[in-house]
């Protein structure tokens, strides 16, 4: 009779699912990417267009250092690299000396000059071809001088890498750059959720799977992140592993740096 109960009870608690609730666990809300700017030049900075917590956008021009004399000599490249006398005089003078040629041909032909004449048209076309092809070489170099300078007065303008806020600012006008950053932003959105789970919900977390994010109390609302990463080593000593999910933040509408629940659904 204990044996047949035992036997019922087996089979009974195979066909009931059991229910296995959702994991829960704390995690914290960071900016994507943090990123600190500075100048590709040295110099002195003219002016510094955004402040802390100021909205930026990708290209947007933060700040510039001082650079009339880097325009100035932008200005004489560019003056060189639009100058057509030297190469059409070339050009003028290439042609002449091909016509001067042609002409002796015919009369050498018929015996009415000498081959010294022949030998001194052939040398004037060959130089005259020579100095046409050197200032066209001189115009595409006074083209490239011109170029490097465009690029070095390009240098001169700092621009935002990545759309994001600005969180903090080192440097004001009149204080000279060299190597240090200028200010430094953060792009939040996307945001990245960082949580460490215990090393036994391992098998479970996959990238990919969504998670439901709950920011602590005074902000409130729930959000859908999806898993990014999943760390492949696992920590020895705590026995835990980490995990990065990305959290669209259109609007900006939360602020990085908070805490928050990151709820994995049941399975």
């Amino acid at each position: 009779m204990r044996g047949a109960i035992d036997k019922f009870l087996l089979v009974f608690f195979l066909a009931v699912p059991i229910c296995v609730t959702a994991a829960e666990f704390r995690g914290l809300i960071e900016p994507h990417k943090v990123v600190k700017v500075g100048s590709a030049s040295e110099g002195v900075l003219a002016t510094v267009n955004v402040d802390r917590g100021e909205l930026v956008r990708k290209g947007q021009v933060l700040a510039t250092l001082q650079s009339g004399v880097e325009r100035a000599s932008m200005e004489v490249a560019r003056a060189r690299s639009e100058m057509e006398g030297p190469i059409k005089g070339k050009e003028a003078g290439k042609a002449l000396y091909e016509g001067k040629k042609i002409r002796t041909e015919r009369i050498y032909k018929r015996q009415l000059s000498s081959p010294a004449e022949m030998e001194e048209a052939d040398a004037n076309m060959v130089v005259a071809a020579m100095q046409f092809k050197e200032a066209q070489e001189n115009k595409r170099l006074a083209e490239l001088e011109y170029k490097r300078a465009s690029e070095v007065v390009k240098r001169m303008t700092i621009l935002s890498p990545i759309d994001g806020v600005v969180v903090d600012r080192f440097l004001s006008p009149g204080e000279y750059v060299k190597d240090q950053p200028l200010m430094k932003l953060a792009q939040i959105n996307p945001l990245n959720i960082e949580v460490i789970i215990p090393a036994q919900y391992f098998p479970a977390i996959k990238v990919g799977m969504h998670a439901t994010i709950v920011p602590e109390a005074s902000f409130g609302g729930e959000y859908t992140a999806v898993v990014k990463i999943v760390d492949r080593v696992i920590d020895a000593a705590s026995g835990t592993f980490g995990v990065r999910l990305h959290l669209p933040n259109p609007r900006n509408r939360l602020p990085a740096g908070i805490k928050c629940k990151v709820i994995f659904p049941s399975k």
